[in-house]
């Protein structure tokens, strides 16, 4: 990993990085996907794959979070549903990301991010009636987890950009706004910490990583509680508008820069 400490950023750096942490908390909280612009920020102001080892831990505090925030409100039957295809997309992450470079990276999530928007859209535009968390049960709503949740596992593994996949499945499933938040929120939680011991063996996290982490960690509390203030005042079709147009942006980002 290219290691980069707090003493080797600039004042401007650091801002911008805080204001990604922040990012990471409201996108908890409030419109999953959002995170995708922080992912960006990350990837300009440091390497692009140690990019990846810093932002995860704030990630997983985030997570923490959204689980304190709305864990009442989560799908177990989905989560279970979903968690052994998730497990293999990792491992293909993982694998992916010992001869990938970044580019490879950036082109291959930023296409997945859009053909996942795309998907989504046309589905909700000739679906009659929307589908609720239950329609996951029949064989092809198990279809439909495992595909969405091994690119959710490879996606999360490669470049943290696993939140706009899982976000078009839970709304292609029929997940209403709280639900769609609590069955993310310990989603990614579980998700994110068994993500640890891979980067730290492929050298994304170290003591320089986690040092910056500390710093930036405070950035995503306030984040969060925004996120939290917010999602009430947003109706069901803004939200699910947001989390589309969140995944466009990125996906948009990743294959252009």
């Amino acid at each position: 990993m290219n290691t980069m400490t707090l003493w080797h950023i600039t004042g401007w750096e650091f801002a911008a990085l805080a204001l990604a942490a922040l990012l990471v908390g409201f996108s908890k909280t409030a419109v999953s996907g959002a995170n995708t612009v922080s992912l960006a920020i990350f990837a300009a102001v440091l390497p692009a794959r140690a990019s990846t080892g810093v932002l995860l831990p704030l990630l997983i505090a985030g997570d923490v979070l959204a689980v304190l925030t709305y864990r009442r409100h989560a799908h177990w039957p989905t989560l279970w549903r979903l968690f052994p295809a998730v497990a293999a997309g990792v491992v293909l992450g993982t694998l992916f990301l010992m001869w990938a470079d970044d580019g490879a990276v950036r082109t291959s999530i930023g296409a997945i991010l859009l053909l996942m928007a795309g998907v989504t859209v046309w589905r909700r535009r000739t679906a009659e009636t929307a589908a609720g968390p239950e329609a996951v049960v029949g064989r092809a709503g198990r279809v439909k987890a495992r595909s969405y949740g091994v690119l959710g596992g490879f996606t999360t593994m490669v470049a943290n950009a696993g939140g706009p996949v899982m976000s078009m499945y839970l709304l292609s499933a029929g997940f209403r706004k709280l639900g769609f938040l609590g069955t993310s929120a310990f989603f990614f939680l579980i998700v994110n910490l068994s993500k640890v011991p891979f980067s730290v063996g492929l050298g994304l996290i170290d003591g320089h990583s986690l040092l910056l982490d500390a710093a930036l960690a405070a950035c995503v509390v306030p984040g969060a509680l925004l996120g939290k203030w917010a999602v009430h005042r947003i109706n069901q079709r803004l939200f699910e508008q947001l989390v589309i147009a969140a995944t466009v942006v990125g996906g948009l980002q990743l294959l252009l820069r």
